[in-house]
Formats: structure tokens, sequence, C-alpha cells
């Protein structure tokens, strides 16, 4: 489950399609009759959506058992898995498109699920948040304590994040790994898509960034 899903209720919102933000962003990137693997699908509220919206072959594989159960009782296929140990079972191009999101920082080892996820898929989908924005550096600066923010809503001693990171190390790390970005959204906290990946003023102004990756 995203660490998002488990602490709070905004993992849906009230617009429209009922999903978050980014996973509406997400949806806009899959084609229609895609094979998608939802890696730490929370309630099955992605998979659900691109079902029902896009026609998509869509699985899931969920760490939380609560989380399986939420999916099988909207007849969605999803099995209980841990994606660090378990993603390396399937073959390579086994789906087009393997989505993560707002998961990556609490992975171990993010660089292999990376790794792993443009193996197995044709195109790889992450959405991360953002600790380069403004108003986690002005909580820094002016409080000397960790920040809590709503994309980041846990207090440093019970938080499952473990790996933080900004738009421009996501970037950074991607080149690092030849992984193509084929596109990429920056929303602010209103919701709203501004500036491209390598500005400068979205790795300070982007709450979250979406990611569209293909291995080179």
């Amino acid at each position: 489950m995203s660490p998002l899903d488990d602490k709070q209720a905004s993992a849906r919102n009230a617009s429209g399609n009922g999903i978050r933000t980014d996973l509406k962003l997400i949806a806009e990137m899959v084609e229609p009759g895609s094979r998608v693997l939802d890696v730490g699908c929370g309630d099955g509220a992605l998979l659900a959506f691109l079902s029902r919206q896009k026609g998509v072959d869509a699985r899931g594989i969920e760490l939380s058992m609560d989380g399986v159960h939420q999916c099988v009782a909207q007849g969605l296929s999803v099995i209980q898995g841990d994606a660090e140990t378990d993603l390396k079972d399937y073959p390579p191009g086994a789906f087009d498109y393997v989505i993560l999101s707002q998961t990556l920082q609490a992975m171990r080892e993010p660089r292999t699920v990376l790794e792993t996820m443009t193996r197995i898929g044709r195109r790889a989908i992450v959405s991360v948040p953002n600790f380069g924005y403004w108003r986690i550096r002005v909580q820094l600066l002016l409080t000397g304590r960790m920040p809590v923010t709503e994309k980041l809503g846990y207090q440093w001693w019970e938080t499952p994040n473990i790996h933080f990171c900004t738009i421009k190390d996501f970037v950074v790390l991607a080149e690092e790994m030849g992984i193509r970005i084929e596109r990429c959204m920056i929303v602010d906290r209103a919701g709203r898509v501004t500036g491209h990946a390598h500005s400068g003023l979205a790795n300070l102004l982007g709450e979250q960034g979406v990611f569209l990756l293909r291995r080179d």
C-alpha cells in the first residue's frame, strides 16, 4: 500500500473520478487496452479506474492483506506480495506499464525497484513526493525539525519513508541508470501541472512529480 493510503483519507479526492490527482495523471499516460501492473495498488482505486475507463488488463501486487481484500472485493486481479522481492519473478516485457505511485521513497532499494520495473514493463510510471518543495524547505529552515506536509504526513519516528528525494534527485538517478524520461508532469499543491523536470523552479514549486519512463 502507498504510504499515503494508510495514513490519510486524501488517498481519494472529492473531484469527479474520486481518485488522487497523481493517479488521474498516471491514468492519462496509459493507453487503452494495455497490460498494466500496479505495484503497491492499495485499495485498487487506480486499477478500478483504468479497468473501467480504459479497458486495460489490470493486475496488482499489494503488501497489505486488507488492501488485497478490498481489491478482490471489486473483482480486481490482485495478489499479496512484496514488490522488493516478488517483482523479479516476472519475465521481461510482461506488461506494457508498471506503475508505482507515491511509494518509491518507502522502498529499501529504490534503484533496484526501478531497474526491475523497467525490465518487466515496456514503460514504467512513477510518482514521487518532492522533498525539495518550498514549503518543506521553509519548515526545515524555520523550525529545525523534519517537515510534515499533506504529501509527507508522518512524524520522523513513524514514517515509512526512508529514502526522501527531490525531483532533481529522481531525474539524476534516471539519467545515471540509462532510463529515459518520456514525459513528466510536475504538480503543485493545488493539483495544477506546472513546469518540466529539468526546471529549477519545478524542483522548488512542485509538490510531486509524475514520470513516464522507458529503458533506452
